[in-house]
């Protein structure tokens, strides 16, 4: 069930408070258990009286879908897809309303949906939300089937047409068409996907997944499809469909299976007509709480200190991908409170948080970085966050903020933390300004976790640990695993990332060092010295936890 309003629908109801849907959500995160079960287990209430309770504020009852029949007409009324996505499962039909059974029953917009799919008038029964899933998928099949099939009738289509160009714009807007990119949309959320790639050549038309910051690449479709899966994609954004000369941006919201995901929409001609890659932007697979991002305790209470500090800056470092924002973003939930105002300069905004003025930068119209943070000066904050410092502008205008008493969190794409250093040196701000007014920086990277499903123990051999930079004498007796592949991890051995981490804290000596100019091997060797620990040694430390392959931080770090 959709927790936000689950929770809410539970506090109204007098049987929860507001610091209990912020632990229960928590929980949830950590866990990743559906937050019915959350609720249950916390005994707060039973998971029978919790459904009776929704019946009833509904003015319906609950019933046991697992004794009831499901004829192939009653199931004919709803489409498959339609089914999985919207989570829900036709219970009866009397030839005028339609009743059935729904995942999330506290949200209106399913049944709003359901009726335009069905163009019928919709009853609701409430009925445990993992009942339903499991008949869905008993009697709906897989999506995997659904696609194959959707596959075979737009080949079929696709087989009369000569030319790519020839479905086109009339083709978007056709029922396959339109079910097919639902269905893709739908495959890449429930796989955990950051990114889905619909990639034009020659003779192919391909789809690629990124899971866990690896490609995976599915069945193609027809090619001569190409020119109508991306004019649908455009449609569903907004973008120009006439438009096929320049790259666009734009945005979809929409909602799987009860949750509010966004993807954000990027595309490029090429050679052979319009490349298109979509961010996944799915809060329920983000976790916005600095205890739950997986900091190691030492670098966790530094960080909790340096955020609550009146002034100063602080930057997290690393290449495109590696967490950075989500880090920043936890940082600011964890100091979101009513007595302090906090600003944000985002290109573009990836999550809306609540009580947190968030200004989506617009290079066209003018609107830069450090136009907005120049603006921010006037609007009284007491933290800001720049998502990227790209410029000597910029740099120079968030160093004046962080010396006239406000907090500035930042991005940089640099390889390590003292790396920030030079790279700030480089786009020309003075030495004693950054000494005098940078706090930490913080350098991260994402490795894939190994499959808890399939973990195994195994012996390394003397080559992978000599890249790695250990002897045989060093290890000693300590494990290391890796992942064999099952169903859990879809045979890839990995599910799910973790950072690892390199914080180099700016003490007094690393000042100095800082006002005369030394290189960053200096810095950096200097920071060892005063204990900083590495890329490299975290990584280290994640492998002999179990959590992480020797592979993984050797093509990280």
């Amino acid at each position: 069930m959709n927790p936000e309003m689950l929770l809410a629908f539970l506090r109204d109801n007098g049987i929860i408070n507001d610091l209990q849907i912020d632990e229960l959500t928590e929980e949830q995160i950590r866990s990743g258990k559906p937050i019915e079960e959350v609720v249950s287990n916390g005994g707060i209430i039973r998971l029978t009286d919790m459904y009776q309770m929704i019946a009833q504020a509904l003015g319906t009852e609950v019933v046991d879908v697992d004794s009831m029949e499901f004829p192939a007409e009653l199931l004919s009324l709803v489409p498959p897809h339609t089914a999985r996505v919207q989570g829900v499962l036709p219970l009866d039909f009397d030839g005028q309303i339609l009743r059935v059974a729904v995942v999330n029953p506290l949200d209106p917009n399913v049944i709003d949906n359901l009726r335009f799919a069905t163009r019928k008038d919709i009853a609701i029964n409430v009925a445990p939300a993992a009942q339903i899933q499991a008949v869905i998928e008993r009697y709906y099949g897989s999506e995997v089937s659904d696609t194959d099939d959707l596959l075979e009738r737009l080949g079929r289509e696709a087989a009369n047409k000569s030319d790519s160009e020839v479905i086109d714009i009339e083709g978007a807007s056709s029922a396959p068409i339109v079910k097919y990119v639902n269905t893709i949309l739908a495959q890449a959320i429930q796989a955990r996907a950051s990114d889905i790639h619909f990639e034009p050549f020659e003779f192919d038309f391909k789809i690629r997944y990124r899971v866990d910051g690896a490609l995976y690449e599915m069945a193609p479709p027809p090619r001569a499809l190409a020119t109508a899966i991306t004019s649908r994609i455009k449609v569903m954004s907004n973008l120009n469909i006439a438009e096929r000369r320049i790259p666009q941006d734009g945005r979809i919201q929409t909602t799987m299976a009860g949750r509010q995901v966004d993807l954000r929409v990027s595309t490029l001609p090429t050679q052979f007509g319009e490349s298109v890659v979509l961010r996944v932007l799915d809060r329920t697979t983000v976790k916005l709480d600095l205890a739950a991002i997986g900091l190691p305790e030492r670098i966790y209470k530094y960080i909790c200190e340096v955020i609550e500090k009146p002034n100063g800056i602080f930057i997290v470092t690393g290449p495109t991908g590696s967490g950075k924002t989500t880090t920043l973003y936890a940082c600011l939930n964890r100091i979101n409170t009513t007595d302090s105002k906090l600003l944000t300069a985002e290109e573009p905004v990836e999550y809306e948080i609540e009580g947190i003025q968030q200004v989506p930068i617009h290079e066209a119209i003018g609107l830069t970085f450090a136009r907005a943070l120049r603006a921010f000066l006037r609007q009284d904050p007491d933290r800001i966050m720049v998502g990227e410092t790209r410029d000597l502008e910029t740099a120079q205008i968030a160093i004046q903020a962080s010396l006239t008493g406000h907090l500035v969190f930042t991005t940089l794409h640099t390889n390590d933390a003292p790396g920030a250093v030079a790279r700030l040196i480089d786009m020309g701000v003075e030495p004693f300004l950054i000494a005098s007014s940078l706090e930490g920086v913080l350098g991260q990277r994402l490795v894939r976790r190994i499959c808890t499903g399939c973990r195994t123990p195994y012996e390394p051999s003397e080559d992978i640990l000599r890249q790695i930079g250990l002897s045989v004498h060093e290890i000693g007796d300590k494990n290391f695993y890796y992942g064999t592949g099952c169903e859990q991890c879809n045979r890839t051995g990995y599910k799910g990332r973790k950072g690892i981490y390199e914080l180099l804290d700016i003490s007094e000596p690393i000042r100095e060092l800082i006002s005369a100019r030394a290189p960053s091997v200096v810095i950096r060797q200097k920071a060892i010295e005063l204990g900083m620990s590495t890329l490299r040694a975290d990584g280290l430390r994640s492998i002999f936890e179990g959590e992480t392959t020797i592979e993984e931080v050797l093509k990280y770090t």
